[in-house]
């Protein structure tokens, strides 16, 4: 196997060694299961009005085949199997893998977990209806290169889900000095500031991958309520974008 690519050998040994805790929901990973239901909740809403699905239909995706890339643990790929659709769970961490393959397992779930990268999946001419890239754009090496291997997995009029940190100070006190040395929520570096990406910056990017930015989000954290919101105009910390590939791109 070739893992040809964007992807940053230190970033995927970072994520190898928290791989055994993906599901312990007061573990490393306590930050993503917290915002689990909010990012599920924008993706849902997005695939079903773009495929025009009924999500209080039984399996609402189903004959839909979703890319979760950067899957991890499995987090989001697990609920979209249980919505119907066909999933793809793929990631360059390979320690990643057996962790989500076992969870799916215990779970009754048919999920294709692979030890792969979008640039991989795309030259062996893998295609989809839906692309999940979630927290993944700010940790490779090449985000263009990386967002073009993405457009390439789509099928025309797919649709692809893309999550990111903006860059400003605030999410620099928020995603790094908080959640890293304040709440200890998340090793120390695993984010890098400078590697964050404005929302602007990041539709350019991906009008220049060749797909067109349909809508955007901004993901809230509520310290009081300790929970995770939908934000039409909070884009300042965490936010969430969906694009299409339009015209045989």
């Amino acid at each position: 196997m070739t893992l040809t690519s964007t992807v940053d050998p230190a970033e995927v040994a970072k994520f190898e060694a928290m791989a055994a805790e993906w599901w312990d929901p007061n573990g490393k990973f306590k930050p993503l299961h917290m915002l689990n239901p909010c990012r599920l909740d924008y993706i849902t809403r997005q695939i079903a009005a773009e495929f025009d699905r009924d999500l209080t239909q039984p399996l609402p995706f189903k004959g839909l085949r979703l890319l979760d890339i950067g899957c991890g643990g499995g987090l989001l790929s697990e609920p979209m199997a249980r919505l119907g659709a066909d999933v793809v769970g793929a990631d360059a961490a390979a320690r990643n893998i057996p962790v989500a393959m076992v969870h799916a397992e215990q779970s009754g779930l048919r999920i294709d977990y692979r030890h792969t990268t979008a640039e991989d999946l795309a030259a062996a001419g893998e295609r989809f209806d839906v692309v999940l890239n979630m927290e993944v754009v700010e940790h490779v090496a090449d985000p263009l290169a990386y967002l073009t291997a993405c457009q390439n997995l789509l099928k025309n009029n797919g649709l692809m889900i893309c999550s990111t940190l903006n860059r400003n100070p605030k999410s620099f006190v928020m995603a790094i000095i908080g959640a890293e040395y304040v709440m200890r929520w998340l090793p120390k570096g695993t984010h890098e500031w400078q590697k964050f990406i404005t929302p602007d910056e990041l539709y350019d990017l991906i009008r220049r991958a060749g797909l067109e930015p349909v809508d955007k989000k901004g993901m809230v954290f509520n310290p009081v309520s300790w929970s995770w919101s939908l934000s039409a105009r909070d884009l300042s910390c965490n936010y969430v974008t969906a694009s299409v590939k339009r015209n045989g791109h």
